[in-house]
């Protein structure tokens, strides 16, 4: 009997070892497919171009022997930026806990313990491998991942707070995923944030970005205030926060106004409750009251029950328009505890289907959270927003019974253009301008040409008239004198031309013919080189023309002379008969004399008798004159008979022409250059 009983405890034993062994190896087996499964991954959140990553039970500690793997990428062309926000690993060797980047061509890591690991990578590729892997250990909180594109380089992770920066203003990048992530936000959007309060979730909690997308957040830095009041947003809640030092807030594009309404018929809904109170009075919780400014009772369903058919809110905004979110309360009764714990919107144009508002990374209908209690307000944005004029307001959960006050966010929206119906009349327009260019120009080289024509035989006349009449000149702007200070009116020097019918006459100057007023020549008289010579050099008050041989142009004055020119006084022809016939001079006769022109007026000469004076003639002006009479001759060595009659000009003599008819010798051609 003994020797059965040791056997059977053999055989107990043995079997007991074989299920221990047994257990063993199911439990390896169990932990390798766990590790298979990797269940050491946390919160994954993953878009086109950036995400999140986190280990799990993050920021708590993760488990044993775990593995986490997953590959990320951004589209290709681009390059991988990761970030670590936080990486708590307790092992010191990376033999059982690590984390590692692998790709294609490099590796990064393995990472653990309190290695000095970089907080940004940026890899060669657009695609790599994220592998964590837990041994046996007591505490560490994993790590935190973020990652983008090299589109973003301004990348930030979702634990960066306000306070990290000291620039009042800067912009970031936030990646896709930051709402989950554990951290607190203080404020709202329309006070700002306390500065200790994390950025990415602050901007989702202010509808600046979706959690499904990231994206890029433009933060002001402000001073702080004594209070912050913390409102559900966007599914996030923030707290009420105490004073504090600074505060941040968002720019936004500017449309997120009120979308006021007309009336109150543009609120319909499906049903309406009608509540008798215990004195017996109805009221009536209609559609009209949906307004969130409204005071009394919200807009309720007609049924409470929770398997009825579906309810909705349904508003008319008039036109389409830009819905960028809505603010829904709950009956704000306090005696009637309704509200919408969560609801879905649908929206509409004219003559349209109703359509889901659905999210963006699965494309499904997407479910905004709705109120918590019948008072307070909760906001949610529409990333994208809806552009419709009719939307509709779906509850999903509610508590006691379906009752929704709502406003509207967003702003009015310009009409999209019809590319038809501007390019055609823009194609007319620039048609007919193009003709109306061309005929422009066609009748401008017309004109140009009949121009041309009409002056090439204008100038063909004036040759001809030249040829025939060489010495025929026309009235300039040149021979134009004045003098401001004379407060006189211009005067045009118009050349004197003769009557005589064989020849043209040469420009004259002499008695009773031309006045000039301000000229800076000196006058000369007809005769006066030939018949005086040498000695009548200085028979008047002016220089008189020199003899052949010396110079013929003007000379200045000399020192008794005024410095600035002296005018020419105007000489009447009365005087004519105290020309004396010693000195040359020949008397004109009281036969009719030519009329001669000038640009202050027309005047004849009139024959007079020897002796006779003139009174009123003007006096050329002198800075210091002496004599209030005529002008007087200078003294010197002149004949008497020149001496005696200084009035009169005395043009040089050019010996190629006859003499005129009003007993004048014409001046030569040096003088009338010097002249003109």
């Amino acid at each position: 009997m003994v020797a059965g009983a040791r056997g059977g405890c053999a055989l107990a034993g043995v079997a007991q070892r074989g299920l221990l062994a047994l257990l063993l190896v199911v439990s390896a087996s169990l932990r390798l497919q766990a590790e298979e499964l990797g269940d050491g991954c946390g919160h994954i959140v993953t878009y086109k171009d950036s995400g999140t990553m986190t280990s799990k039970n993050y920021p708590g500690t993760y488990p044993n022997h775990t593995v986490c793997e997953k590959t990320i990428t951004v589209p290709k062309g681009k390059r991988l930026i990761l970030r670590l926000g936080d990486l708590d690993i307790e092992s010191q060797t990376c033999a059982s806990d690590y984390l590692l980047f692998t790709s294609n061509s490099d590796q990064y890591g393995p990472y653990c313990g309190s290695m000095n690991v970089p907080k940004e990578l940026l890899l060669n590729t657009s695609e790599v491998t994220v592998r964590f892997q837990s041994g046996s250990h007591i505490s560490g909180r994993g790590f935190l991942l973020t990652y983008a594109s090299s589109d973003h380089p301004d990348l930030i992770t979702c634990l960066e707070r306000a306070n990290h920066y000291l620039m009042t203003e800067y912009s970031k990048f936030c990646p896709a995923g930051c709402k989950d992530i554990a951290g607190d936000i203080f404020g709202n959007v329309v006070d700002g944030y306390r500065d200790t309060s994390l950025l990415c979730k602050a901007a989702i909690h202010a509808g600046i970005i979706a959690d499904e997308l990231g994206g890029q957040i433009n933060v002001l830095q402000r001073k702080g205030i004594s209070r912050y009041e913390g409102v559900l947003a966007n599914g996030v809640l923030s707290r009420d926060g105490s004073l504090s030092e600074k505060r941040f807030l968002f720019t936004s594009n500017g449309c997120s106004r009120s979308l006021s309404l007309d009336s109150d018929s543009q609120i319909t809904a499906s049903s309406s409750w009608q509540w008798v109170s215990e004195i017996g009075e109805q009221v009536l919780w209609s559609p009209g009251q949906a307004r969130l400014q409204n005071q009394g009772p919200s807009w309720a369903s007609g049924d409470s029950s929770k398997n009825h058919r579906r309810e909705w809110l349904e508003i008319d905004l008039g036109e389409k328009k830009k819905i960028t979110g809505i603010r829904t309360t709950g009956s704000t009764q306090s005696n009637f505890n309704f509200y919408v714990k969560s609801f879905v919107m649908n929206f509409k144009n004219n003559n349209s289907k109703w359509r889901t508002y659905k999210g963006i990374g699965n494309n499904e209908e997407k479910v905004f959270q709705g109120n918590f209690n019948f008072r307070d307000p909760v906001r949610n944005n529409f990333i994208p927003p809806i552009v419709a004029r009719y939307v509709r307001v779906i509850p999903k959960k509610w508590h006691q019974r379906i009752a929704l006050k709502v406003e509207l966010i967003g702003c009015q929206i310009t009409q999209g253009i019809n590319v038809t119906m501007v390019a055609v009349p823009l194609v007319l327009l620039l048609v007919l301008l193009i003709a109306a260019m061309g005929i422009f120009a066609t009748f401008r080289k017309r004109k140009k040409k009949g121009h041309s024509n009409g002056s090439a035989k204008a100038q063909k006349t004036d040759c001809w008239k030249q040829i025939k009449y060489p010495f025929a000149r026309h009235q300039s702007a040149e021979f134009t004198i004045s003098y401001d200070n004379e407060k006189e009116m211009t005067q045009k020097l118009d050349l004197i031309t003769s009557d005589m019918v064989d020849y043209q006459q040469p420009l004259m100057i002499g008695t009773g013919t031309v006045t000039r007023k301000g000229s800076t020549f000196r006058p000369m008289d007809t005769e006066a080189a030939d018949e005086a010579g040498a000695s009548a050099e200085a028979c008047s008050h002016y220089d008189c023309p020199l003899s052949t041989g010396r110079h013929e142009y003007a000379l200045p004055l000399t020192n008794p002379e005024p410095e600035y020119a002296t005018p020419i006084v105007e000489r009447h022809l009365a005087r004519a008969h105290t020309f004396s016939a010693q000195s040359g001079y020949r008397v004109p006769g009281s036969q009719q004399a030519h009329k001669h022109s000038l640009s202050s007026g027309s005047f004849f000469p009139a024959a007079a008798a020897a002796g006779a004076t003139s009174a009123g003639y003007p006096k050329p002006q002198s800075p210091a004159p002496s004599d209030p009479g005529y002008d007087q001759p200078k003294a010197g060595g002149c004949l008497s008979a020149e001496c005696a009659e200084p009035d009169y000009q005395k043009p040089q003599r050019n010996d190629a022409y006859s003499a005129p008819r009003d007993c004048l010798k014409p001046l030569n051609q040096t003088a009338v250059t010097a002249l003109l």
